[in-house]
């Protein structure tokens, strides 16, 4: 039997879960590494995805709370696809992935793990990243640390400022 090491999932199984919405973030960056906060722009930001569906999952969301993509104004929106456009790019050097899903669900129907506020997708993958391992164990294999990711974009993010 191989043994899967996830450490920061502990964190969420027994961790307290937030009252408030994970995606409105304080205006100082203070907590910005803990909360894993890459960029902060005039009307968005770029957070990794805590619970990650593969290695340098990002989200771009909107600093105010909305749910849906036609409750943008022109500026939020054009921010936030200039966002997502410099996240792909990062991703890439950074990682060199074979390709990148991106995009949104609009509602818990929809499959929005979070429908109260928008945020937008963004997932590097690798040929053959859907193993075994996701299609018959329902399991995921994050091979390098949240924070070591982190520290990996974050220089990257801050040479575009």
């Amino acid at each position: 039997m191989e043994v899967l090491w996830a450490p920061w999932r502990l964190d969420y199984i027994l961790g307290p879960k937030p009252d408030e919405c994970v995606f409105c973030i304080p205006e100082q960056p203070d907590e910005d590494e803990r909360r894993l906060v890459l960029w902060r722009g005039r009307t968005c930001f770029v957070i990794m995805n805590k619970f990650p569906y593969n290695n340098g999952h990002l989200m771009v969301t909107p600093y105010r709370h909305v749910s849906c993509l036609t409750d943008l104004t022109e500026e939020e929106a054009q921010e936030c696809m200039a966002a997502m456009r410099h996240s792909v790019a990062v991703l890439k050097t950074a990682f060199r992935p074979h390709g990148i899903n991106a995009g949104f669900n609009l509602g818990e129907a929809a499959g929005a793990g979070i429908a109260a506020h928008l945020h937008f997708q963004i997932v590097p993958r690798w040929n053959g990243d859907a193993s075994f391992m996701a299609v018959f164990g329902e399991t995921n294999v994050i091979p390098e640390h949240l924070l070591s990711t982190y520290r990996r974009l974050k220089p990257l993010f801050d040479a575009a400022d």
